[in-house]
């Protein structure tokens, strides 16, 4: 059954899909793998690099398709460009597939999909390519914006500003960094137990999983070698929740402790909701809502799956306020809908969306939401906000925002943060993650107490 598949022509739909109005990349990778779970898993793994590493690298393979072709990248038809884009990825970043292997497979799909007239000018451009690929230069860093576009598939509205606010060096590493392979991170449900958390482990070992420390956090661990999560007991008994250490962070700054009343407002798919309820335990409560049944759906399946029973789930809107909730809670976590600047690494098709008129709109937005999630603070309660982006108009601002307008007063995060974290912004009450300086994603958090 599985040598009836072409991984290339699949491949080549998957990339298609990617690019239509509302798709977003991890979602559409996780349904193509899911369908063609009965694959081997080397295919599987050819079929998940490709994808995102042609995703991933799109403005520097076109620049170098463009220095080849009569037509542009930009005029060509989606089927030729895309072909074009794996074959120049295959090229240059998959050492195991033969030069002529990417080049011939990609005329053949070309023939394949109806365009048989293209298929020279897609051998010409290749075996071009093919030929002078040891003589083609990019942009250096004297032409910043340029060379963060081609070296690292940084569009320029992000490259020039990160250059303005973090210079070369800087921007250059969090660029950097969105490239890196990144690592599956899971949270250890074992409620301090050492007992518990060494069970865990040695489960997870004998599953024929690598577990490696994670950065900051004890209960945080890298797992390798894992095929597929469903599969593995400790994660369908509940025992591990799936969760990058930057947003553990953020929850671990929120404080919680047994028996409050905890409200995350913004939550699915319920990573910080289960960790919330841990903390809480079952003589406190937590209520975890997301704007829709079906975000609200995956909060109750990961409940389910991890046997939390003192969680409510709603589906509700943000932005409208819930007069009943008005100074009822003694922890609000605000992890607003953002750019998702940081988390390029893990979708990358977020960087071809960027532009200063949606982040406007998110930023009013985010407004609305931290406006009513701070009404729902009791006095003497803390507001937890957070993003996962570095954007200082939905980072910074925000907080001057939520000092200023909404009368909260920052907290200094120190108190729950490893000592490497702690440094000038975060005595004033806000860290930002930036990847490549940081072990894990973007991710903003900042704390506030309201006065009794």
């Amino acid at each position: 059954m599985a040598n009836a598949v072409n991984i290339r022509e699949l491949a080549l739909l998957t990339l298609l899909e990617m690019q239509q109005e509302g798709k977003q990349s991890h979602q559409v990778m996780r349904s193509v793998l899911d369908k063609y779970q009965y694959l081997p898993k080397q295919d599987r793994a050819f079929l998940t690099r490709l994808c995102q590493g042609t995703l991933e690298y799109r403005p520097q393979l076109d620049y170098i398709v463009n220095q080849y072709s009569s037509v542009k990248t930009r005029k060509m038809k989606p089927v030729i460009r895309e072909i074009l884009r794996m074959a120049v990825y295959q090229l240059f970043y998959m050492d195991q597939v033969p030069d002529s292997a990417a080049v011939n497979e990609a005329v053949k799909l070309a023939v394949k999909k109806g365009f048989r007239s293209l298929k020279g000018f897609v051998n010409g451009v290749l075996r071009s390519i093919l030929r002078e690929r040891d003589k083609l230069t990019f942009p250096g860093p004297e032409e910043p914006v340029k060379y963060l576009e081609v070296r690292y598939a940084m569009p320029p509205y992000l490259a020039e500003k990160w250059l303005k606010k973090y210079g070369l060096q800087q921007t250059e590493k969090i660029c950097g960094a969105f490239l890196q392979e990144k690592p599956l991170t899971v949270r250890l449900r074992d409620h301090g137990s050492p007992e518990e958390r060494e069970s865990i482990l040695r489960e997870l070992q004998e599953a024929g999983v690598q577990v490696l420390p994670a950065p900051y956090l004890s209960e945080a661990r890298i797992l390798k070698g894992v095929n597929s999560l469903t599969y593995l007991p400790a994660f369908y008994e509940g025992k591990l929740q799936v969760q990058d250490v930057s947003s553990m962070l953020a929850v671990v700054c929120a404080g919680i402790t047994p028996g409050q009343r905890v409200l995350d407002i913004c939550a699915a798919p319920g990573g910080k909701t289960i960790m919330a309820a841990d903390r809480t335990g079952e003589t406190g409560s937590v209520l975890s809502r997301d704007l829709t049944e079906r975000k609200t759906e995956m909060i109750r399946e990961n409940l389910e799956r991890c046997g939390i029973s003192h969680v409510q789930t709603e589906a509700r809107d943000a932005a409208l306020h819930d007069a009943l909730l008005e100074g009822q809670l003694d922890t609000v976590i605000a992890d607003v809908p953002c750019s998702g600047y940081g988390v390029i690494g893990r979708k990358p098709d977020i960087k071809y969306r960027a532009s200063g008129e949606n982040q406007q709109e998110l930023v009013q937005l985010q407004r609305e939401i931290l406006a009513n999630a701070a009404s729902y603070v009791k006095p003497g309660g803390v507001l937890l906000f957070s993003t996962c982006t570095i954007a200082e108009e939905e980072n910074e601002d925000n907080v001057n925002y939520i000092t200023e307008q909404l009368g909260l007063t920052p907290e200094s995060l120190d108190p729950y943060l490893p000592e490497e974290l702690q440094g000038e912004t975060t005595g004033k009450g806000y860290l930002q993650l930036l990847p490549g300086t940081h072990a894990c994603d973007g991710f903003f958090v900042s704390r506030f107490r309201k006065s009794v």
